[in-house]
């Protein structure tokens, strides 16, 4: 009987025990968490450039969240669109950068966070978009700060190759000026667009860094450069809006002044007339409102002619159907308008590499 007893003691015991365990970590794991208010910027609106890739732009900071643990707590920052931090799916996409065990502030350079913006973030270079930011602090659970709203202007040249086209057009600074970048799959072929305001001459270089102290590409006769630094200046005979191109492979560069139109039988003029499009240094833009038809469709041509073309290949983007400098490229489909109607319609090409078109109906 004694030893019954000792038995029946122990399991009794056993279960007070394990009970009093669980009571202990579910009580532990109710206790209310809150991620104390704080969390702030040193900037809501940044521009990312030459000068400030390889140095701080913003920086997060956030107070200590204080767990019902002693133990290290662990917080990571996560970055958004707007459209993607409400509804069901909040938060689902955000980009989570570590930060750290009981670190309280994070701090971006330019080149970091521009590649954050295009390559994770999707945001075009050149051009401002808004993220949405928070902080998580992390323990037995997860805590969320308040949100942030930051713009960012992300620097093209910080994620791809490219050279600067500094110019008398803009004071010959490498530093500020426009970029022609490499084109996807092209080693070493560089494209690209821009306008040089006024008449008569105009004289520019590329370079590859945004300096005059590496290779700068001078005037080598003939349509070729020269990499001594003392050699003239390219030259384009008067202003206006330019293909510019510039193969490291051949050791050529061109400069194609262009206008740039719409045509086909979803537009007023159809296949035998260009409507044209009329362009805006303010917003680098080349607008037309038209009368558009939806039986039919269109393209964007430069100076009335076939010989350099856009189309569209099947996820509704911008490529060149004929350009010199790529050549030809088939299977591509014509632009549509979805219903009969007056279009508003915009095609920029400031963004080397990254063509954009825009069909609104008023």
């Amino acid at each position: 009987m004694k030893k019954i007893l000792n038995k029946i003691f122990i399991v009794a015991a056993g279960v007070l025990l394990l009970a009093s365990c669980k009571k202990a970590g579910v009580l532990t794991y109710l206790d209310t968490v809150v991620f104390p208010a704080g969390f702030t910027a040193s900037a809501n609106n940044v521009t990312i450039t030459a000068n400030n890739l390889d140095s701080s732009v913003i920086t997060f900071s956030w107070p200590e969240v204080e767990f019902k643990i002693a133990a290290p707590v662990t917080y990571k920052l996560q970055l958004d669109i707007p459209a993607d931090t409400i509804g069901s799916t909040a938060w689902s996409k955000a980009v989570t950068i570590d930060v750290g065990k009981n670190v309280l502030g994070k701090s971006f350079k330019g080149i970091d966070l521009t590649k954050i913006a295009i390559d994770q973030l999707g945001f075009p270079a050149d051009s401002v978009n808004s993220f949405v930011v928070r902080a998580v602090a992390m323990l037995d659970r997860s805590v969320y700060s308040n949100s942030l709203a930051i713009k960012i202007k992300p620097y093209r040249a910080a994620t791809v190759n490219v050279l600067y086209v500094p110019g008398e057009y803009q004071g010959w600074n490498p530093a500020t000026a426009p970029v022609i970048a490499e084109a996807s799959g092209r080693p070493k072929m560089y494209e690209g667009y821009y306008y040089m305001p006024g008449s008569g001459p105009k004289y520019y270089k590329f370079t590859n860094a945004p300096d005059w102290n590496h290779i700068n590409y001078g005037d080598g006769g003939g349509g070729t450069f020269s990499t001594d630094g003392a050699a003239a200046g390219l030259s384009v005979p008067d202003g206006g809006y330019y293909e510019l191109t510039a193969n490291l492979i051949t050791n050529k560069w061109t400069a194609t002044k262009t206008t740039w139109s719409i045509i086909g039988d979803a537009t007023p003029g159809g296949w035998g007339t260009d409507t044209q499009l009329t362009y805006d240094p303010a917003t680098q833009e080349w607008k037309v409102i038209a009368n558009m038809t939806a039986g039919g469709s269109f393209k964007f041509r430069a100076n009335n002619a076939w010989v350099i073309d856009f189309g569209i290949d099947n996820t509704g983007k911008l490529v060149y159907a004929d350009n010199p400098f790529f050549g030809y490229t088939g299977g591509l489909n014509n632009l549509a308008v979805p219903v009969d109607g007056n279009y508003t319609i915009t095609l920029d090409l400031h963004n080397s590499g990254n063509y954009t078109y825009i069909l609104k109906k008023n």
